[in-house]
C-alpha cells in the first residue's frame, strides 16, 4: 500500500525526499501496523524494517504535534537488537 494513503503528507514528503521507494515488506506491514494490529516482520538486514515499525510513530507524533496535542511525555521507545550490537 502506497504511504500516501496511510501516512500525513509531510511524512510522505519527508519519505519520498528520503528514500527512491518503500520496500515490498514496508507496504506490506504497515496496513496492520496502523491498524493497531500486533505485528512480526521477519525480513533481512538493510530491508527497512526499523523504519517500517518507526513511520507509523512517526506519522503519530506529527499528528499530534500539528493537532497542539503532542504531551511532553516519552510515547516511543527503541530498544536495538542485540544482534545489530
Amino acid at each position: 500500500m502506497s504511504p500516501s494513503v496511510l501516512f500525513h503528507p509531510a511524512v510522505v514528503a519527508w519519505f519520498e525526499r528520503s528514500f527512491r521507494a518503500p520496500t515490498a515488506m514496508q507496504t506490506q506491514a504497515w496496513p496492520a501496523i496502523k491498524a493497531g494490529r500486533n505485528v512480526l516482520i521477519a525480513a533481512p538486514t538493510g530491508s527497512g524494517k526499523t523504519l517500517a515499525a518507526f513511520m507509523t510513530a512517526i506519522d503519530d507524533l506529527i499528528r499530534q504535534g500539528l493537532d497542539g496535542a503532542l504531551p511532553d511525555e516519552t510515547q516511543v521507545v527503541y530498544v536495538s537488537p542485540l544482534k545489530a550490537l
